[in-house]
């Protein structure tokens, strides 16, 4: 990780929830639902298009990963939003890749649009 002012550059490895050589999880700061987890890339990269195959394959296979161990977790979980906003038009807040791990349960609301940075 690469970049002196990027949060994710700088994330302490106790906050890591999985890894990979190329790949961290960490919970989400402001969580949508219980459990939001992050999927991004260590090498620092303004989003997912910017990613190495590699490093896209590595997301998914973390991500893959995650998702089994948050339903492990938590039996409630019925789904999972996965994504990424990407560009400032489209609600991107960090100018890291990273991708939105959302697990979702019965009687959830709409997620509502990501929080500013503060």
């Amino acid at each position: 990780m690469s970049s002196s002012k990027c949060p994710f550059c700088a994330v302490s490895p106790h906050a890591l929830v999985a890894e990979n050589e190329l790949v961290i999880a960490i919970r989400d700061k402001f969580p949508i639902r219980p459990l939001h987890t992050l999927v991004i890339p260590k090498r620092h990269v303004a989003d997912i298009f910017e990613a190495s195959a590699a490093e896209r394959e590595a997301v998914h296979e973390l991500a893959s990963l995650c998702r089994a161990m948050l339903m492990d977790e938590d039996p409630t979980i019925g789904g999972f939003n996965f994504g990424s906003n990407i560009g400032e038009a489209a609600g991107q807040k960090i100018f890291h890749a990273h991708l939105h791990l959302i697990p979702r349960r019965v009687g959830d609301t709409p997620p509502p649009p990501a929080r500013p940075v503060a």
